[in-house]
């Protein structure tokens, strides 16, 4: 089976990260996220983090550098996370359950997806922790 990628965008605001929180699958609802989806064929990374961000969030970005390394879950999901800069638009959370911004010390006591926590202590440093 061809491997899944699927992207995360950690939009930085000051000393804070724009998180949101999960409305489903059950397994993963009301757990906490970077925003973002996946590649579809022929998109590349960052046009399909600037998609999804827009759709999710309704926010324009551009979209920077890798965020931490590659996050793999099974066989065949392969997650990466960008930084973006927001350039347009109020975040709303059109397919999440709330959005929240978070400051480097707060990162560790929120219930996260389980692997968005591997670029815990990446965000960290990029919020001035």
């Amino acid at each position: 089976m061809p491997t899944q990628i699927v992207v995360a965008g950690a939009l930085i605001s000051g000393a804070t990260v724009l998180v949101a929180q999960r409305r489903r699958p059950p397994e993963l609802a009301g757990l906490w996220e970077l925003p973002g989806g996946k590649v579809t064929a022929g998109e590349s990374d960052g046009a399909a983090v600037a998609r999804e961000l827009r759709e999710e969030l309704g926010v324009d970005v551009v979209v920077g550098e890798r965020l931490g390394a590659d996050v793999v879950i099974g066989e065949s999901l392969i997650l990466r996370a960008y930084l973006v800069t927001h350039t347009g638009g109020t975040p709303h959370p059109h397919d999440h359950r709330a959005l929240r911004w978070v400051g480097a010390t707060e990162l560790e006591s929120l219930d996260w997806v389980p692997a968005d926590r591997a670029w815990l202590p990446e965000l960290a440093k990029h919020l001035g922790a």
